[in-house]
């Protein structure tokens, strides 16, 4: 019993704090108070996680074979593995958050107790999203991520982007979640059963009624390419990204859009199975992994280009941030050791990176949407050459230019492809990532190469300094030694 609930304690941690920051916030009005809590839950709860990391084969499977809980004999939750590990990257993503987060509301006269508690409240369903092994469990962690990011995109209440970008991303969202609830729903009537694993075995031995089966993985599609912003169901991102608030973007870029493609993994992974062996379920199966390779091209593709013609640095960021979703698919395409190796190494880098460059626009960004034009970093270097040179490193990342991490996320997804035989999406990704270089390195040459046409940018850059440079430190070294996760995660899926 005692070996069983530390493997729970993450989501245990994270489940307790999220009601806790909401009881604080209204027993004691101090605004360092809950910030402080949130900090320590995170940590907390991040340390527990790393435990669980750790934890051999043996203890998870003897965890198993108790099967003392409900939540755990009905298979209902995944242990240690890419579950910890996303654990830990969702902690750090919302302590980087809210460590930013700090002057930048505070600045905007927006600095209100339940930012923390929300975003306590949104990890703790990401966490259960890496942890599901049942569509259940999947769709209780989707909600619990996504509700409070509806209240996180309009925090900025008094903004009319802010109020707009939430309205949009509800009525959107609510739109997205019944296509996910009918293609599980369809599934459950296809095979009987929640468990995501038994459902996996049906459907390769044959057992699952075909309309069902083929509705239901189609209705799903569509709910999680809506969820990890994917084409054709990506134009909610950028009115949302760009409306909202300038930190809150970066949590909902990263944290939310890797946990989007966690979902994806585990559905494309256990139930459709590109893998499989049995002629009439493997058509199916084919179909399935070309249309999610059409819908990664065609991602790339557009996400690229119409960032491609953005003067907004903050819409730039949320376009590049469609077309980052389309090379994460990649991974699920070539559904291969080395492709989930990839998706693991890309979200890490990716998150250090777009989380970095967000975070540097909001440092700069005044009364809402103001100060975010690529005219008004021209000749930035002069003023700021510290952030130019931060944000120079982003941006060279994002583009995938070595030695940074970027680079070798997408060496790993573009050669996964090509070893499933998926050379012509290898191909559309090169292309896609060549139209990238244009802007990405853009606007470098707007901070280094420009006269300044507008008065300089005033900085507060406060705590959002260790943000920075944690992402940068972490942009850099995973550029240098990509071993560090390569070898940590190879036999996670």
């Amino acid at each position: 019993m005692e070996l069983e609930y530390q493997f729970l304690l993450p989501l245990i941690i994270i489940s307790v704090s999220s009601v806790a920051a909401v009881a604080f916030d209204a027993i004691w009005k101090n605004k360092n108070l809950n910030f402080s809590f949130s900090i320590f839950a995170l940590l907390a709860t991040l340390i527990a996680a790393a435990y669980t990391l750790t934890a051999s084969n043996e203890a998870i499977d003897a965890i198993k074979a108790m099967a003392l809980s409900d939540l755990i004999s009905k298979h209902q939750i995944h242990f240690g593995g890419y579950s910890a590990y996303f654990d830990i990257l969702f902690c750090l993503a919302g302590l980087l958050t809210i460590v930013a987060a700090k002057p930048f509301i505070k600045r905007e006269y927006e600095e209100y107790n339940e930012f923390y508690s929300l975003i306590l409240f949104s990890i703790c369903g990401m966490m259960l999203i890496s942890h599901s092994s049942s569509l259940l469990v999947l769709f209780i962690g989707i909600e619990l991520m996504s509700i409070p990011f509806y209240v996180l995109a309009g925090f900025f209440r008094k903004s009319i982007f802010s109020v707009e970008a939430s309205l949009k991303y509800f009525f959107l969202g609510a739109f997205a979640t019944g296509f996910l609830l009918y293609g599980m729903a369809m599934l459950y009537g296809a095979t009987g059963t929640l468990d995501i694993k038994e459902i996996g075995i049906i459907i390769s031995q044959g057992e699952a009624i075909p309309i069902y089966l083929t509705l239901g993985i189609g209705l799903m599609l569509v709910g999680l390419s809506f969820k990890a912003a994917a084409f054709p169901f990506h134009q909610w991102a950028p009115d949302v990204y760009s409306g909202s608030p300038t930190v809150v973007s970066a949590f909902f870029a990263t944290a939310g859009k890797a946990a989007a493609i966690v979902g994806f993994v585990i559905i494309a992974k256990e139930i459709i199975q590109f893998d499989v062996k049995s002629f009439q379920i493997a058509d199916t199966a084919r179909t399935a992994q070309l249309i999610i390779a059409f819908i990664s091209a065609a991602t790339m593709l557009i996400g690229n280009l119409t960032a491609l013609v953005q003067k907004n640095v903050k819409r730039m960021l949320a376009y590049s941030s469609v077309a980052h979703a389309g090379y994460l698919l990649m991974g699920i395409v070539a559904s291969n050791e080395l492709g989930y190796t990839g998706i693991i190494f890309y979200i890490s880098a990716y998150m250090f990176m777009q989380m970095g460059a967000f975070v540097i626009v909001s440092v700069f960004e005044r009364n809402g949407n103001e100060k975010m034009s690529f005219d008004d970093y021209s000749g930035l270097y002069k003023s700021h050459p510290i952030l130019s040179a931060l944000m120079s490193i982003f941006m060279l990342s994002l583009a995938g230019i070595p030695p940074f991490a970027g680079f070798f996320g997408k060496y790993y997804l573009f050669l996964a492809a090509i070893k499933a035989d998926f050379l012509w999406l290898t191909i559309v990704a090169v292309i896609s990532s060549i139209i990238s270089m244009y802007y990405y390195i853009g606007l470098i040459l707007q901070m280094y190469f420009k006269e300044q046409t507008h008065g300089r940018l005033k900085s507060k850059v406060g705590m959002a300094k260790y943000t920075l440079l944690i992402t940068a430190a972490a942009v850099i070294i995973f550029g240098i030694f990509p071993s560090l996760i390569v070898d940590l995660t190879y036999n996670f899926f």
